[in-house]
């Protein structure tokens, strides 16, 4: 009895999107750089997926994409977790992280795109899906921002219902964090959640003085107090303050991540879906997370992330960053099936990721001379 060949991957296409942010992220962040990646089977089944990266690399990430992963996936199979492993060895000349592993999650995410989509399953569906709805928390990029515009910002989030909130510190004055941290938690109250993130703009020194002057004020978490490749320095923070600790928005490995919990370096973990690798590495850095009973709260990217946490154990709360959705971005031509409701998310049933992007971006709208620059996300 003869059986039809599994179909293999047929082509791999890529197109820049560059959309500019309503509130950019700093004097060099105006905008940001999706690289959409479209793929079809040798049966005619289609997927969609993206990287993203907000300034450095995307024409680098883009010729990944169409050059050395095209030439290596074109042929082969359409399974995700079939082609990951192998393709991020492949590639390894280029570097074990960072480039190379936002360049995988294009064709990551388009091909559980493709298969969810082949089975006609939402992608939360097809993993495991665990809870339609979830808790949000307000974050900004806004240490660029007075008082008055972060205290603005603050009572947006207190009003649409959010019970936490994140804000940036880290700026030349610790009384300034100070100043502002304390503002932020009496407009909050004392049962609201309020994180603190400061980009990797510490050394150890520094971090335990941020400390030391800012834990008074109920801090729930202390992000990227210092540079992503200080382990040591980490290890040595965590163990000497109370405040929790929350890396891994520029750990790019499922391998560096171990190296983290295995030393004892943070409390929580933030992978970056696309900076991963994708959803492939990003499921197994979950399951690292929860072997070792760590928090983990996904990095940015609601659209994204949202349909991923909702598969995960635990109570989880995705990250909103003020008007940064897709949709606002103006990227999409169909709803995004990720709703945002008050403080939650909410997940709407649609095939695949269930993200149709544009084929380009309408003209962009004209900006206030006096809307804010600030720092990275």
């Amino acid at each position: 009895m003869s059986t039809s060949p599994e179909p293999v991957l047929a082509s791999l296409t890529t197109r820049l999107l560059v959309p500019p942010l309503p509130r950019p992220w700093g004097p060099d962040v105006p905008e940001v750089h999706v690289i959409v990646v479209d793929v079809e089977d040798t049966a005619g089944n289609r997927g969609t997926g993206f990287s993203w990266t907000p300034t450095i690399g995307a024409g680098a990430v883009r010729g990944l994409l169409e050059e050395d992963i095209a030439r290596a996936a074109v042929g082969g199979p359409t399974h995700p977790e079939a082609v990951w492993d192998s393709l991020w060895r492949h590639l390894h000349e280029a570097g074990g992280g960072g480039l190379t592993t936002i360049a995988l999650a294009g064709l990551d995410l388009a091909l559980w795109d493709l298969t969810a989509r082949r089975l006609g399953e939402p992608i939360a569906g097809l993993l495991g899906r665990r809870r339609a709805s979830m808790p949000a928390y307000g974050s900004g990029v806004n240490l660029h921002y007075s008082l008055e515009e972060l205290l603005d910002q603050v009572h947006r989030w207190v009003a649409a219902g959010y019970g936490a909130v994140k804000i940036k510190v880290g700026g030349p004055d610790i009384e300034e964090d100070v100043e502002r941290v304390a503002a932020v938690r009496e407009v909050l109250g004392p049962h609201r959640r309020l994180m603190v993130d400061a980009n990797q703009r510490w050394d150890l020194p520094a971090a335990r003085r941020a400390v030391a002057a800012l834990e008074r004020f109920g801090l729930h978490w202390l992000e990227e107090p210092l540079r992503a490749e200080d382990l040591d320095g980490h290890v040595q923070l965590r163990r000497s303050v109370s405040v929790p600790i929350a890396v891994g928005e520029n750990l790019h490995t499922l391998q560096r991540f171990r190296e983290y919990l295995v030393a004892g370096a943070c409390d929580i973990i933030q992978p970056n879906i696309i900076r991963v690798g994708g959803i492939t590495p990003f499921r197994r850095i979950a399951a690292l997370a929860a072997s070792g009973s760590v928090e983990l709260a996904p990095h940015l990217l609601t659209d994204l992330s949202a349909q991923l946490a909702a598969t995960l154990p635990g109570a989880v709360h995705v990250e909103e960053v003020e008007d940064t959705a897709f949709e606002t971005l103006g990227l999409l031509a169909a709803p995004s099936p990720v709703v945002r409701k008050g403080a939650a998310v909410h997940l709407e049933p649609a095939p695949g990721l269930g993200l149709e992007f544009v084929e380009r971006l309408a003209a962009p709208a004209v900006l206030s001379a006096a809307t804010p620059l600030g720092d990275h996300a």
